[in-house]
Order: C-alpha cells, then sequence, then structure tokens
C-alpha cells in the first residue's frame, strides 16, 4: 500500500496547528508551592496533562488519566505494544524573550512558544502521527500508546507513579529529541555542594543566587555584598564594569553607601550542553573571588568562580572522563544559593552540578572524587535521589534500523545512529529510544529564551512519525 504522508498531513495542517497553539498557551512550569493531591506537580503540569488527554478523548481513542501525574492514549490489539512518550512540563521561561512565552507566535516560519520544540511541538506531531494512521484504518498487530509524562524537566514522579500502576510498553521511542535518532544517552546525576554560610573577611556576601534549573545553564545571576568602606564601594563599582567589558556579559551594580547590588547576565542553555550557554552564576562567582571575602562565602565563591567555572567537562574538578563510542562527561552548574548565617553547613548554601557521564564510570565514582576534590574546599557533598544509568540500544535493533529506514526515505539522507548527554523519556524502555524531532542543522533553542520550532520541521516530523508508527505496528 502506497501512503503519501506528506499528503496526510497537509490535510490535517490546520487542526494541528490549532491543538498545538491552544497546548503551548497553557503555562505548565513544576511549581511546588502550588502542589496539591490533584496537581502532584502544581496546577500548570496536570492542565496540561488534562488537555493532552482531552484531544485523545476528542478524537475516540482510549484515554486513562492516572492521577494527574501521566496518562496515555492508546487504540489497537496485540500481545506487544509499541509506546510513545511525549511531555506536557516545561523548564521555566526566565528573561529575555521578543514574545510572550506563553503566546504562541508563528512568524518567519517559526513558532515561538516554551515548550514549542521540548516538547509540546513534537509530542503534538507525533499524536497526529498516531491518528493519521488509527484514521486510515491501516491494519495493525501491535497495540500502540501514546503515554504523556508532565514531570520530564523536573523528577520523573510521573513514570514514577505511571509505571507502578500501568505495564511498560514493550519497545518504543520518545518524540524529545533529534533525527535520525538517538539511541544511547548519557548517565545523568546531580551532586550538591554545600558550605557554611558564615563571613570572615573584610567583604561580606550577603546572598548570592542563579539558575532556574539543574538541568539550565543560568541565564542571570545576582548577588548583594557588604563592602568595607566607601572606597572599597567605588573600586568595585569600577571594577565591575571593567570586568563586563572584557567577558561575554552584561550587567548592572548598584551602590548605596558600603553595599553593592550586582546582576549580571549571560546566556541559558540545555544542561546537557553547557559550552553553548554562558553561566551568569560563575561569571558572577568570578568576579567576587577576587576581592577579600572569608569563611564559607569565600569557600562558595572560590569553588564557583574559579574551580567549576567553565569546567564543562570536569578537568578542573578531576573527574574528566571519555568514552569513545559515548564521548565526554559533561558538567553543567545549574544551581546556585547561598545566605549570609553562622549556623554551619546549611542546606540553602550549595552549587548544583548536574553530570552526564558515559558508560565506563560510576555516579557512585563520581560523588567520591568530587567530595575528595571539593571536600579540600570546604564543601559537603551530596546527591539527589535520581541516577540515571547509560542507556544504549544497538544500532542493528530492529526497531533502530527501522526508525532509521523511515528516516533516510523520507529525507533522502543517510541515517546513523548518536549518542547524546540529555535524557529523554526513550530510556524508560530496554528497547527505548529518542526519535526526532529536531532535524540535522536545526537551531537548537531547548531551554533558551525565544526558543522556536520550524513550522515545516513540524509538518515534516509528523509525516515521520506517522509512517514510523505503521512500519512498527504493521
Amino acid at each position: 500500500m502506497e501512503i503519501n504522508w506528506q499528503k496526510e498531513v497537509e490535510a490535517r495542517k490546520d487542526d494541528l496547528l490549532k491543538d498545538l497553539f491552544d497546548l503551548l498557551r497553557i503555562n505548565s512550569e513544576r511549581d511546588d508551592n502550588k502542589k496539591t493531591a490533584d496537581a502532584p506537580f502544581g496546577p500548570g503540569p496536570r492542565d496540561a496533562l488534562k488537555h493532552m488527554l482531552a484531544y485523545g478523548e476528542r478524537d475516540g481513542f482510549t484515554v486513562k488519566n492516572v492521577d494527574n501525574y501521566a496518562g496515555h492514549i492508546e487504540f489497537g490489539e496485540g500481545d506487544e505494544t509499541l509506546g510513545i512518550f511525549g511531555h506536557m512540563d516545561v523548564v521555566p521561561a526566565g528573561d529575555g524573550w521578543q514574545t510572550d512565552p506563553y503566546e504562541p507566535e508563528l512568524k518567519d516560519g517559526k513558532i515561538f512558544a516554551r515548550g514549542s520544540s521540548d516538547d509540546k511541538g513534537p509530542s503534538m506531531a507525533a499524536y497526529y502521527g498516531m491518528k493519521i494512521v488509527r484514521d486510515l484504518g491501516l491494519p495493525l498487530s501491535k497495540k500502540i500508546r501514546f503515554v504523556v509524562g508532565s514531570d520530564e524537566e523536573s523528577g520523573w514522579g510521573d513514570m514514577n507513579y505511571y509505571f507502578e500502576h500501568e505495564e511498560k510498553p514493550d519497545f518504543g521511542f520518545s518524540p524529545d529529541a533529534e533525527f535520525p535518532i538517538i539511541n544511547g544517552e548519557k548517565g545523568n546525576i546531580t551532586l550538591g555542594a554545600h558550605f557554611h554560610g558564615n563571613n570572615e573577611g573584610e567583604y561580606r556576601l550577603k546572598s548570592f543566587a542563579a539558575g532556574l534549573r539543574e538541568n539550565m545553564v543560568p541565564g542571570a545571576a545576582n548577588a548583594k555584598v557588604i563592602l568595607p568602606n566607601d572606597k572599597a564601594a567605588l573600586e568595585m563599582e569600577k571594577a565591575f564594569y571593567d570586568f563586563v567589558e572584557k567577558n561575554p556579559v552584561t550587567g548592572t551594580i548598584t551602590v548605596e553607601g558600603v553595599e553593592a547590588s550586582l546582576e549580571l547576565v549571560g546566556k541559558s542553555a540545555h544542561g546537557a550542553s553547557p559550552q553553548s550557554g554562558i553561566n551568569a552564576g560563575t561569571f558572577l562567582a568570578l568576579f567576587l573571588d577576587q576581592f577579600k571575602f572569608g569563611g564559607g562565602a569565600k569557600q562558595f565563591l572560590h569553588v564557583a568562580g574559579t574551580i567549576i567555572h567553565e569546567d564543562f567537562y570536569g578537568e578542573k574538578l578531576g573527574v574528566a572522563y571519555e568514552d569513545e563510542k559515548m564521548g565526554k562527561l559533561t558538567m553543567n552548574a545549574g544551581l546556585f544559593a547561598f545566605k549570609e548565617s553562622t549556623d554551619g553547613f546549611q542546606a540553602d548554601n550549595f552549587i548544583a552540578m548536574n553530570f552526564r557521564y558515559p558508560k565506563g564510570i560510576t555516579a557512585e565514582g563520581l560523588e567520591i572524587s568530587i567530595d575528595g576534590n571539593l571536600g579540600m574546599q570546604g564543601a559537603s557533598i551530596t546527591h539527589n535521589e535520581r541516577n540515571m544509568l547509560p542507556h544504549y540500544v544497538p544500532e542493528d535493533d530492529p526497531l533502530v534500523a527501522t526508525l532509521l529506514s523511515v528516516y533516510e526515505d523520507h529525507t533522502g539522507e543517510k541515517g546513523h545512529e548518536k549518542i547524546i548527554g540529555g535524557g529523554t523519556y526513550g530510556r524508560l524502555l530496554e528497547r527505548g529510544v529518542a526519535y526526532g524531532a529536531m532535524f540535522p542543522g536545526y537551531v537548537d533553542t531547548m531551554h533558551q529564551a525565544n526558543e522556536f520550532m520550524t513550522l515545516d520541521d513540524l509538518l515534516r516530523a509528523t509525516a515521520i512519525y506517522a509512517d514510523a508508527i505503521y512500519r512498527l505496528a504493521k
């Protein structure tokens, strides 16, 4: 049977865009301050999840909501289940947008909105791909289940809960990365370096803050400093503007008497590619580290501004490692917090370092090394509960081979395997991968201001997903 998949997508283009734009208008940032039993990650992720599931109900699929943690949309029969995994939550919008991040705009062939490329746009493309296969009444031998998550950008608590109540699909993909395929993902763990909140120098650090999520490069940072005298205030002000002029950052400093308020702006980026951003947190610490701070404040600034500043591959931390297939370990310092206090180590005085590590090393080994190196700098090291192990599906697996074949047929380009530092729902399954929706050469705006997905890529991806779903389930 010869099917013109692109024609089928074009016939549904207006409906697809309307559904996507309505979904993008929902601010689905996680908000723990507003979480309830009915909204485990806050009202935004819940509302986006329910909105997506409502599309499935409208279109006649079997739909299940698992207590507003996650849900699924499915059809078909068979002994095996093909799983497709998307997520409705988004990272915080942050600053620097030229449009309203939650009022999508289509201009110059690009859809601008938070979530347009990560992951509401690709999820909608995959959903419409599934819908086309169902609408055409094509013969299938497997069940198809679209699993919709709501906590992918944070702790994956949605999937933990979902799979306590539902069986895992047998194989599948997540439309949450790049074409031609992502069949390998590095391990992922966050380590926290905690510090005393005391000041023992001529200068006092009252507060320091940077970052929105551990998996985002901080695009902005701020600090409040008490200076020893008026002369020191004038010297810091001059030094600050000299620093800004010589470095790839912008910023302001406001001095009132002997108190200075500093703000620095860099460039946000996805934490899996920290070298693509400009970490405002480490740059601000680099500037402040030259002054005579003491105690825990000095240790905090020195670690942030000297040891982990631009240490994208863990070389200064002493944990650099490279695997022939999976590539280099990367480190993103995503969250910084310091408040002056006199009580020992403080849970809220910390730097969160997110590591993406290849096979050949372990999270335990990382923690031991970091504890040894930063312990000498006065830090106490902790780890978060989520440790994702490196994941790989061989290139000759039928799932990978089929998806690469579909990509080649639609693009005329040779498919090949790829391994990334990012973590996707594809790793939830032993035979799970990430597949699109970004094409080679795309401009990566995930986790950044002015996030967009091109309309052409959205429509091309939808056709590829429809064909791939059919080939995998027929």
